[in-house]
């Protein structure tokens, strides 16, 4: 009796030693994002997905308030409590991370396979040799408008510059909607939605945006000038108050009907949903002339790194090659509409509005934000710059000409290229 006893407390302990080591070796990841509106999806379509195939690896999704999400990061960092994954904003706020040796080199891990260069390209140091952040999507920026309020005034969507403000002169003289729902009291919106929005159309893209980086043209020339111009006169179109008018508001003003145009990056169509009770629209930036090639800011927006200093840096990779897959595009991509896959595979889209801007890719010439990439790494920092004088141009209180020069003077005092 004493030796079956014994053995079976040898077969007991032997089981519990089994346990404690496969509860050992289960991981629990942490990602850090600002996308705290996602936070639905990945808790209820994402990470289960992931989890069924990896069970012994649990993930956590712990975002923070969008304009926080940097502060927060870098003293989560710097005091080695930042989670597994990082969530990449795009081009220089994450390649400094990298730099700083927060982000670890993911060019070998198994998926990178999977996306262009292009698509890398937000991600990959100046020299191309390292990547650090698997490329999640990117955002198309256009217009989204009100059916039902086109369909009564008889409008139909714009391709031309002319006939974008014939329509909006049509819709503030029946006086129903606001022709146009944007507002200058948070600054980025004027030039996100704005500057940036239009502007591709003007210096034509990769084309000027690349000259730019080269000193080979100045802000101060014509084709950095006109959108500025085109956006003075938005003014008259933006209904009462609209200096005073922040981003939530301009996105109520729409979704509630009050509206008939919404300047709009595609993220706006999953929260659009949601909220517009009638039909919606979208159509790309107009062109200057019929028959002019359409170009679209189809901008490399959000990817997702391992933080160097994890201890769960095998789990980590295992969750980034996943992401790296067609399944987690798939999944992404309908699950967040207006959030386009970098993924080379196909992914079949089942949101209309969302498969309407995609759709641009195949007429239009795609470019990237002009600020993100290599302009805004001094100060005065470009991209914030351009953010309060697109907001003053359509303020009235700068012209498009200051404006300009007041950009390209600040970009000189620190880039030696401008100069």
């Amino acid at each position: 009796m004493k030796t079956q006893a014994l053995t079976a407390l040898l077969m007991a302990s032997s089981i519990l030693g089994s346990a404690g080591m496969a509860l050992a070796d289960d991981a629990t990841l942490t990602i850090e994002s600002w996308r705290n509106d996602d936070l639905p999806i990945w808790q209820e379509k994402l990470i289960p997905a992931f989890e069924a195939k990896n069970p012994g690896i649990k993930v956590v999704f712990s975002p923070s308030a969008p304009t926080e999400y940097n502060a927060a990061l870098n003293a989560k960092l710097d005091a080695g409590s930042a989670g597994d994954l990082i969530t990449c904003r795009p081009f220089d706020a994450s390649l400094e991370l990298y730099n700083k040796g927060h982000l670890a080199d993911l060019t070998s891990l198994a998926g990178m396979e999977n996306f262009s260069d292009v698509a890398k390209s937000a991600w990959t140091t100046d020299d191309g040799k390292a990547s650090f952040c698997v490329p999640m999507a990117s955002v198309i920026h256009g217009f989204i408008y009100n059916k039902e309020a086109f369909d009564q005034l008889g409008i139909t969507p714009p391709a031309t510059e002319a006939e974008f403000f014939a329509a909006l002169d049509k819709i503030k003289a029946d006086g129903n909607y606001v022709p146009m729902a944007m507002g200058t009291k948070d600054l980025w919106e004027a030039a996100t939605m704005g500057y940036q929005n239009i502007g591709p159309t003007y210096w034509h893209g990769e084309e000027g945006r690349l000259a730019l980086i080269k000193g080979e043209q100045k802000l101060t020339d014509a084709q950095w000038v006109e959108p500025f111009a085109t956006l003075a006169k938005w003014k008259d179109y933006l209904g009462d108050g609209f200096e005073a008018q922040s981003y939530p508001d301009s996105q109520n003003l729409f979704t509630l009907g009050r509206a008939a145009i919404y300047p709009a990056g595609s993220w706006e169509i999953s929260v659009f949903n949601t909220q517009a009770q009638f039909k919606m629209g979208a159509f790309p930036p107009p062109v200057k002339n019929a028959g002019d090639t359409c170009y679209i800011s189809d901008h490399n927006d959000i990817g997702i790194g391992l933080n160097a200093k994890s201890k769960n840096a095998d789990a980590a990779k295992t969750f980034l090659s996943w992401v790296a897959s067609p399944e987690f595009a798939t999944i992404y991509a309908n699950a967040l509409p207006g959030f386009f896959s970098l993924n080379s595979a196909a992914v079949k889209m089942e949101d209309p509005l969302a498969q309407e801007f995609v759709s641009w890719r195949e007429k239009c010439k795609p470019t990237i934000r002009s600020t993100y990439q290599i302009l805004s790494r001094g100060t005065p920092n470009l991209e914030n710059e351009t953010w309060v004088e697109s907001a003053n141009v359509i303020n009235g209180t700068s012209t498009p000409e200051d404006a300009a020069k007041k950009l390209q003077e600040g970009l000189e005092s620190w880039y030696k290229p401008a100069k």
